[in-house]
């Protein structure tokens, strides 16, 4: 049986599955069901699983066919057999995790590597929001506090966190803190713009409105701006959080002795392609497991998001 059939099948299954298994779970709410306009609104589109299943079936089946896969069948073109130190086949990569699973690497679990990461990232993500969220709402509020704040935000913005680590550890050192705080650095001017942005977005009519039934200033950030702009601030975290795992990666080669971007860097030097894969498939699966959660979370405290 060739790779091509086993990848077909598993297609097949998925589309079963979506099908009969899964569509009547996935349920679209009233409002939008009442809509009569629909293209062009953000609100009214929905992911469709199937479409997703296939896709990341799509990607295995185009792994699995163009590698050195002992399922390929012998009389497959050359280009179809690659060598596996450049791209080897997903059942190589599959036997890594199991092995570093049950024996480790570099002293370490697969699990004690990947926590390692994700307190990493988490931590330097939520400092980065606890500090970056204020941050963005004074400059939002303030004129004073935008003026004094704004040249420092968009100054600090584009510059990648990569060509902070020089100074992060002349500074902090090479322990756990400079990781967590080149991290942070990641995060919070990110989560700054986020915030801004959602302040910036609040339609005068409302605070007008809020003022003429006699809500006080608190009254009106509490119930008028955060709200609106909490939006902007998931849309913002989402953005901060894959910058955090794109940095992640680096902030492990300072002297780390666990994590899944040390684990990656240290393969690459023995050029043990099937670690580094594994390590980039397990950040993805990591990142998109977080971001889904944080959609999750948008859904459920900010319900009216595209609703005017």
């Amino acid at each position: 049986m060739t790779v091509l059939a086993i990848y077909v099948g598993l297609i097949l299954v998925a589309w079963a599955i979506t099908r009969f298994a899964l569509a009547p779970l996935t349920s679209v709410d009233d409002f939008t069901r009442r809509k009569t306009v629909t293209f062009g609104d953000e609100s009214a589109v929905r992911a469709s699983r199937a479409a997703s299943v296939f896709s990341v079936l799509a990607i295995f089946l185009i792994w699995g066919a163009f590698t050195g896969s002992r399922l390929t069948p012998l009389h497959a073109p050359e280009a179809w057999r690659m060598a596996p130190i450049w791209l080897p086949p997903p059942e190589a990569v599959w036997g890594r995790v199991v092995t570093i699973a049950s024996d480790g690497y570099r002293n370490f679990t697969l699990f004690e590597h990947l926590i390692a990461s994700i307190w990493r990232v988490v931590g330097g993500f939520l400092a980065g929001a606890l500090l970056g969220i204020p941050l963005g709402f004074a400059m939002g509020l303030n004129g004073f506090l935008r003026g004094w704040f704004d040249p420092i935000v968009e100054f600090m913005r584009p510059v990648p966190p990569l060509a902070l680590i020089p100074l992060v550890i002349i500074w902090f050192g090479i322990d756990e803190k400079a990781k967590i705080i080149l991290l942070f650095l990641a995060s919070l001017w990110i989560m700054a713009i986020a915030a801004r942005a959602g302040v910036a977005g609040v339609k005068l009519s409302k605070v007008h409105a809020a003022y003429s039934l006699g809500a006080s200033r608190w009254q009106v950030l509490r119930y008028v701006i955060l709200p609106n702009a909490l939006p902007d601030i998931f849309t913002g975290a989402r953005v901060a959080m894959g910058v955090c795992w794109g940095t992640v990666v680096a902030a492990e080669l300072v002297a780390a002795e666990r994590g899944a971007g040390m684990m990656i860097m240290v393969a690459s030097r023995f050029m043990s392609t099937d670690i580094v894969i594994m390590g980039v498939i397990l950040i993805g699966i990591i990142g998109y497991g977080i971001d889904m959660l944080m959609r999750i979370a948008e859904r459920k405290l900010a319900p009216w998001k595209g609703r005017g």
